[in-house]
């Protein structure tokens, strides 16, 4: 960490500290605990976010609730695709509501859908009862907004435009204790012609290896068994550091970690996944055996339209290197369906490259489109009820290959991170293989966290009902 990153470190700090003075006397004059509530939406660097929000609300003596009834309410914004935006402005009316009721409630709105003006300029025309606004580049300014906020009966927006800023040394509050993610990059350089992200995550920017082996230890210290290293596209990591590192180079030093027992990584990009990487994914068994690969499209006209930089034969071949090295690999992928101009065609090539991968799960979308984007504004947008029918294709394909994928698994024993108490049947725990499936088995609150050798006796489809092992236990 740069001195400047230090300096803010400190800074929100010293914010910290007035907070907890400040909600301290806030809850004796009601008598009661202030309450939170944050919602997340979108991703997983989201979901990591929301963390370091939930840490710092923890710290300064708010107490966490289900409930957006609550004393603060913030929501964590995507804006992806653009019924993301619409799902939020509807939730705003029900927070509303409960403002009336708490004219003391702070409402607050982060995340990608703030970095665009016109949403701004929206919420502060019709939802003028937000409180505080702010968006991805200076989330590590939280303490210091929510205190002005506080202080403040006027709404405070404060947004940037980029920042080459990485300050992380802040409460966080896991939703697991044994697992957790660990943003190693921010921002995408990519600008696929259909995504809304680099607008709105800015620049590419990597935060130094030393850095993130010194929060893995510090986490590993605190119970965690297994991290993900997050990034919108992990394979272009390091680049513009002063140091001599990438991807693969980073992942060795992290399976070095004594106590650390499962390393994942998302997302991937294909143009940037390298051989090399491939080889330290093969040598490590610390390497979760599963790699989310975005496909998008089977059709080359289509990809470069999509500015993805790769051919369907680029996909292919790269497929075959990861499962010459990796056997055992569980790849998962997205896919969009009616992207412009994709013809029946160009649909037929990505249903081609779904039955020779055989993916074991992907993500299909129906394209949108997205304002701000340059797919947006193309001709020959492809009509709905013809993009409805591929969609219906490309799931059922995609659904019976990875039901005969998970299929041979059955009868295996694999080692199982025990998660939780199953939600429908408390005689159950479930957990993630390495590939990251799903399996169910009975057991207890004990388990979770452990990692256990579980035969897997059954599949139901895109999960696994298991036991134990108990000659490998």
């Amino acid at each position: 960490m740069n001195s400047n990153d230090q300096n803010e470190t400190n800074i929100q700090l010293d914010y910290i500290d007035k907070l907890t003075t400040v909600v301290k006397e806030k809850s004796e004059e009601l008598g009661r605990p202030l309450t939170y509530n944050v919602t997340t939406f979108g991703c997983q660097m989201n979901a990591r976010d929301s963390e370091k929000l939930r840490g710092i609300l923890d710290k300064v003596g708010y107490i966490g609730t289900d409930s957006e009834d609550a004393d603060f309410v913030i929501y964590n914004t995507c804006t992806v695709r653009e019924n993301a935006n619409n799902k939020v402005y509807g939730r705003l009316g029900v927070l509303y509501s409960y403002k009336k009721k708490n004219p003391d409630m702070i409402i607050a709105l982060c995340g990608c859908m703030m970095q665009e003006n016109v949403v701004i300029d929206k919420i502060k025309e019709s939802y003028s009862f937000v409180d505080l606004i702010f968006g991805t580049h200076n989330i590590f300014k939280f303490p210091e907004l929510l205190y002005n906020s506080l202080m403040s009966d006027d709404m405070i927006i404060d947004i940037w435009e980029k920042t080459d800023r990485i300050v992380e040394k802040l409460p966080s509050s896991r939703k697991y204790s044994f697992k957790s993610g660990i943003n190693i990059m921010f921002g995408c350089n990519n600008f696929c012609s259909y995504c809304i992200v680099p607008y709105v995550r800015g620049r590419e920017r990597s935060r130094s290896s030393e850095e993130i082996i010194e929060e893995i230890e510090y986490l590993v210290r605190d119970g965690v068994k297994e991290i993900m290293l997050l990034g919108q596209n992990v394979n272009s990591y390091g680049k513009g550091l002063d140091e001599d590192i990438n991807l693969s180079k980073l992942l060795s030093k992290v399976t070095k970690i004594e106590g650390l027992e499962r390393i994942r990584f998302m997302t991937s990009h294909p143009k940037d996944l390298s051989d090399e990487l491939i080889d330290v994914m093969a040598s490590s068994p610390k390497i979760c055996k599963h790699l989310h690969l975005p496909l998008q499209s089977g059709s080359t006209d289509i990809l470069a339209k999509m500015n993805r930089h790769y051919t369907k034969e680029d996909y292919l071949g790269l497929v075959d290197r990861i499962r010459s090295k990796i056997p055992d690999i569980a790849l998962t992928t997205d896919i969009i369906v009616g992207f412009p101009g994709e013809t029946e065609d160009d649909f037929l090539e990505t249903m081609d490259v779904v039955r020779k991968v055989e993916f074991d799960s992907a993500f299909t979308f129906i394209y949108s489109k997205r304002t701000g984007t340059p797919a947006a504004a193309m001709d020959n947008q492809v009509a709905e009820d013809v993009i409805k029918d591929r969609f219906d294709r490309l799931l059922a394909e995609v659904q019976e290959i990875g039901r005969k994928k998970y299929e041979e698994n059955v009868g295996r024993t694999e080692k199982v991170l025990v998660e939780n108490v199953n939600e429908k049947d408390s005689s159950l725990v479930s957990g993630r293989m390495s590939n990251n499936a799903i399996v169910h088995f009975p057991g207890d609150s004990s388990l979770i966290g452990s990692l256990v050798n579980v035969r897997l006796t059954e599949c139901k489809g895109f999960y696994y009902i298991g036991e134990i092992d108990e000659e490998m236990a």
